[in-house]
Formats: C-alpha cells, sequence, structure tokens
C-alpha cells in the first residue's frame, strides 16, 4: 500500500537478455512530461545504470504495457535480438497472461467467456476510455475476448466482492477493464469504468499475476506475488473458495505447453509457402498486435 519510490523497484527474473519486473501500481512505464519523473524507465536506470541502452528512446525495450494503475509482471528486454524474440513469442500468440482482479459483486457463474467487441469511445468528454459495441459513440468496435475464473467470494471494506483470475485472450486497450464493467462487475478501485463512482480504494485491483513467454533462447515464466490477500491489505476479507490459485495456474501452463506443441508441430510442415499462406490468412488481431509492437520497436530507437 506504500506509494512506489525510485529504488523500491522489485525484480522477478533476470537474465542477460530479459529483466521482469513487478511493476508498481501507480507508477507510469515511460513518460515524455517533465513533471513525471518518477516512471518504471527512471527506476530501471537507477537500478541498473550499465543496462541502459543509449540507442533507445527510453533506455530500455518494453515488450507490452501494463497500465498505470495496474501492477505485476512486465517484461523488458536488455537488447533488440532479445525485444525480436519476445515480439515474435507475442506475434504468434505463444504468450500466456493471467491477472487478478477483485471485482464488485458476487460472479455467480465459476467460469465464464466473455466476447464484447471493444471499440474507442468517441463521447466528448470520455475520449479516454474503450466501449464495447452498440454503446453510444463506439467506434470501429473490434473482436475481443477473456476468460474469467472465480477464484474466492468475499468482500471489501464491507461489500461484497469476488477475486478472479482475468486471461486476456486478445490484446485491447483496456480491454479486462471493460469487459469486468460490461458484465456488471467492475474491478474494485476502477474509477473510470465505475462512471467516477469507485474513488475510495487506495488502487485499482488489477494484478497482472503470471507470465510466461517462451522465447528460443530461454522460457521466461514468472508470477508475481499475489496482492490481494488479507496479510497485505485488511479491507479484503475471503469468505468462500471456488478455485484455487496454483491448481488455476498450473491448468494454463499445462494448456500452454499443448499449444506449444502443437505450435512446434505446425512449423515442421514442409512446404515453401508455409509462410506465405500463414500471412493471407492472418487475422485482424493478429494484424493489429504486428502493427503495435511495430511502433514499440520504432520507438525504441533513436532517430
Amino acid at each position: 500500500m506504500e506509494p512506489g519510490t525510485i529504488d523500491n523497484l522489485c525484480i522477478l527474473y533476470q537474465s542477460p537478455d530479459f529483466i521482469v519486473v513487478n511493476k508498481h501500481w501507480d507508477i507510469r512505464i515511460d513518460s515524455k512530461m517533465w513533471y513525471e519523473t518518477l516512471t518504471l524507465q527512471s527506476q530501471l536506470k537507477h537500478r541498473f545504470p550499465e543496462l541502459a541502452d543509449p540507442d533507445t528512446y527510453y533506455g530500455f525495450r518494453f515488450c507490452h504495457q501494463l497500465d498505470f494503475s495496474t501492477s505485476g509482471a512486465l517484461c523488458v528486454a536488455l537488447n533488440k535480438a532479445a525485444a525480436g524474440s519476445a515480439y515474435k513469442c507475442f506475434k504468434d500468440r505463444l504468450v500466456t497472461k493471467a491477472y487478478l482482479a477483485l471485482v464488485r459483486g458476487h460472479v455467480d457463474q465459476s467460469r465464464m467467456t466473455i466476447r464484447y467487441a471493444i471499440g474507442k469511445n468517441t463521447v466528448e468528454g470520455m475520449t479516454h476510455m474503450m466501449c464495447i459495441e452498440g454503446t453510444e459513440g463506439c467506434e470501429n468496435p473490434k473482436p475481443c475476448q477473456s476468460e474469467l475464473i472465480v477464484l474466492e467470494h468475499g468482500s471489501y471494506s464491507g461489500d461484497p466482492v469476488t477475486k478472479v483470475l482475468l486471461q486476456p485472450l486478445t490484446g485491447r486497450t483496456h480491454q479486462l477493464r471493460v469487459h469486468c464493467s460490461a458484465i456488471g462487475h467492475p474491478i474494485v478501485g476502477d474509477f473510470t469504468y465505475s462512471h467516477k463512482k469507485d474513488s475510495g480504494p487506495y488502487r485499482m485491483m488489477l494484478h497482472a499475476y503470471y507470465l510466461r513467454i517462451p522465447t528460443g533462447k530461454e522460457l521466461i515464466e514468472v508470477c508475481a506475488p499475489d496482492p490481494f490477500v488479507t496479510a497485505m491489505d485488511g479491507n479484503w476479507v475471503p469468505q468462500r473458495v471456488a478455485h484455487r490459485l496454483d491448481e488455476t495456474i498450473q491448468e494454463l501452463k499445462d494448456k500452454a505447453l499443448q499449444q506449444g506443441d502443437v505450435g512446434q508441430s505446425q512449423q515442421a510442415v514442409p512446404g515453401d509457402k508455409g509462410e506465405e499462406a500463414l500471412s493471407k490468412t492472418e487475422s485482424p488481431e493478429l494484424e493489429e498486435q504486428r502493427v503495435q509492437c511495430e511502433q514499440w520497436l520504432a520507438e525504441w530507437a533513436l532517430e
């Protein structure tokens, strides 16, 4: 519950090519605003000045993104080759990510798939938000899918809440926040998607818990410690367990291994036109992900 400082960076994994940090809940990854001096970028430069790359704008290559108010596992590449290998994993959908969240109310279904298409909100005063298809001002909604598994029912500051595991199967902006709000269970402390009502908690209760990136050179697999436990926050009082967290994560690991085996066998199929055929059938989601990754790569390099 303590605010972030320049020297309280938590390292979950480190190798010659990658660092995985446990991002603090009130720190941006980077910022071009002169007054925002405390960022993950500045924390990394403070902790690892010798690893900062002068040929990049930010000094470090962030392999993916987390919102300012989201905590948890974030992977940083330490060189261009490593960044490229991570990018390929994201592009080929080999990355497994799972988030923990506390959401308002008691979710009845123990498991559910959320499939609301998400687009940009164009309503005046709400252009910083995303929205689901069919709502006023929703521009260019695209297919979107999240998996939700109920872990525990309980209360937060006396109000009914549910602890859930969320897995985004697509990568839209604010996807998990929008999907939770759309099913009537906004994330605790999410001021934006609770229609500016949920301002009491000290943070938004969304945490990137599990990250698996099977690069060709090494397997990156980490869990960022669960912050939603009573020992860390006495406002959260669990009452009934629906699924155990360790068993649920093991399910994801097993599934990722199976999918990896299938992916490798598909890559082993002979034929000179395999890559060309894949590009022709590339889904809109993969194409969007490719463009997004290329934008990140462009930002990393100084002109």
